[in-house]
Order: structure tokens, then C-alpha cells, then sequence
């Protein structure tokens, strides 16, 4: 699998104007929003690591798993991290605080990127954790934009259109693994079939978690773009789609200008068009 350096050779455009420059500025500062609730630094061993809201860092159920000082709210330092994360996690489970558990391990770094552990996946938000994601924007060859339909059980932005692809990065999975996994799972594609496949960049978004009370999003998304061959059409793999629709410019536009699409696919697609 070979991943180019972003631009690749085909692309499609959005029409000059087409979403207007006030929308343009609306769009940007939703990427990044202050918290709506107040928020303390969540640090272990000294590092800035996520936040908490203040709604919860008393909670009974989190009694004793951490320490509230000048700083912020500090985890225990004699066990690694990942072993203080733990107990956190089942007690937010256990007060109901969570939206899910998910059993699954997301990487945790310090503010200047090393590793420092790893944390329960359905505790990310809550902890104001931040996550890695890859997308993927397919185009089509004649220049349509391959998108999905976002499935209308998702927890988030149910129903809304996304990317071609687009997921979340477990703790020690390389970007392009994940990519090719997300690929295959979501749109029964193989990275090796596509063309022109680059990386394009990445896009950090930090807001509220409008579907989780007392969360807060930070994410890195890894953007990717490729062309789909004529005649390959997606097949969703994991039911987390509703559909897949190959859109003319005109109709993208016109769902961008309509809230239709989820806030990360709206960035990308702009960034990737060159557009923002």
C-alpha cells in the first residue's frame, strides 16, 4: 500500500462560493469551542493529560480515585497510568455516567505528544481525553464525492453525512492500519484497490460533546483522500451506515449549507477541496 503526499491527481471541487464566506467563519468556529461548564485540568505525574468538569469531580462514585489541588484533579502517581485510569473508568460506568463501554483501549498523551498510557474508550469524552481519528474522502473518477450516510443508531450525529470513511484509532494501531481497517469495515473496501491514495493532513477539533452530558471533544483527525474506481460502489461491512450516495458538487454544497453534514466530514471535505 503506497500513501502519497496530498494533493493527489484527482479531485473534486466545490463550486466557486458556493458556501459563502459566512458560513465559512461559522464553520470555523465551531471547530473550536470553549467548554460550556467549567473545567479542571486533569493531570497525572505532572502532565496535563484531559479535563474534568467541575458537575462531576465530586461525585461520590469517584471518592478517593483522585486528589483536587490548586492544579487540578490529580491521579495517583505509584501505579503507571493506565492502572490509575482504571478504576475511574468503572466508576463512571458504574455512577451511570457513561454513555457505553466499549471494551476497547485508547491511547492517552501528554500535551507535547508522548505516551503515557491508556484509558477505556467510552471514558474519553468525560475525561476530556484526547482521541486519534482517520477519514477517508472518496472521490469518485468524473469528480463526485463518495459519502456515507451516517447510521441513525449511531450515538453520534446520527443520520448525518460523513466522510467515505471515518473512525476512531485503538492505542498501538498504526494510522494506516487503522485506515485500512476502517476502510474494509465501513465501506467493504481494500486501500490497495483505490487510487491515488494521499495523506492530506490533520485537523484538531475541540468542543463540547453535544450527545454526552459533562463531556468534551478533543480529537486529531488524520484525513486521507483516494479515487474510487468506476464501477466499485461501497458495501457497509459493520451497520454503522445507513447508505452511501455518490454526490455531484452542487448537492454537497447544499447539505454542507443545511447543517446535513457531521462537523469533522464538513472540515475535511472543505479542507481537502481547498475551499476553508
Amino acid at each position: 500500500m503506497v500513501i502519497n503526499t496530498f494533493p493527489a491527481s484527482v479531485r473534486p471541487l466545490l463550486p466557486p462560493g458556493a458556501v459563502g464566506e459566512e458560513w465559512l467563519t461559522q464553520l470555523k468556529l465551531k471547530r473550536t469551542q470553549s467548554p460550556e461548564e467549567l473545567r479542571k485540568p486533569l493531570c497525572w505525574q505532572g502532565a496535563r493529560i484531559g479535563s474534568v468538569a467541575e458537575a462531576i469531580i465530586h461525585h461520590a462514585a469517584l471518592s478517593g480515585l483522585w486528589r483536587v489541588t490548586d492544579e487540578g484533579v490529580v491521579l495517583p502517581t505509584g501505579a503507571d497510568l493506565t492502572q490509575s485510569l482504571a478504576p475511574v473508568a468503572l466508576a463512571l460506568r458504574d455512577a451511570g455516567l457513561m454513555k457505553a463501554w466499549r471494551n476497547e483501549q485508547l491511547a492517552v498523551h501528554e500535551e507535547q505528544g508522548a505516551l503515557l498510557g491508556t484509558v477505556e474508550r467510552g471514558a474519553v469524552r468525560l475525561l476530556g481525553i484526547a482521541t486519534e481519528a482517520v477519514h477517508l474522502a472518496g472521490w469518485h473518477p468524473d469528480g463526485r464525492f463518495w459519502v456515507q450516510q451516517r447510521a441513525f443508531t449511531k450515538p453520534t450525529d446520527p443520520g448525518l453525512w460523513d466522510t467515505l470513511v471515518g473512525g476512531m484509532v485503538p492505542a498501538g494501531e498504526p494510522l494506516a492500519t487503522a485506515l485500512a481497517r476502517e476502510t474494509w469495515e465501513e465501506a467493504g473496501l481494500v486501500l490497495a484497490d483505490l487510487q491515488d491514495l494521499a495523506y492530506g493532513g490533520c485537523i484538531t477539533t475541540e468542543r463540547p460533546a453535544n450527545e454526552l452530558a459533562h463531556g468534551h471533544v478533543v480529537e486529531r483527525l488524520h484525513w486521507y483522500t483516494a479515487v474510487v474506481p468506476d464501477g466499485v460502489v461501497p458495501v457497509n461491512q459493520d451497520g454503522e451506515v445507513a447508505q452511501f450516495a455518490c454526490m455531484a458538487a452542487d448537492e454537497v454544497a447544499k447539505h454542507l449549507l443545511a447543517d446535513g453534514f457531521a462537523l469533522d466530514a464538513a472540515l475535511i471535505l472543505l479542507a481537502a477541496c481547498d475551499a476553508g
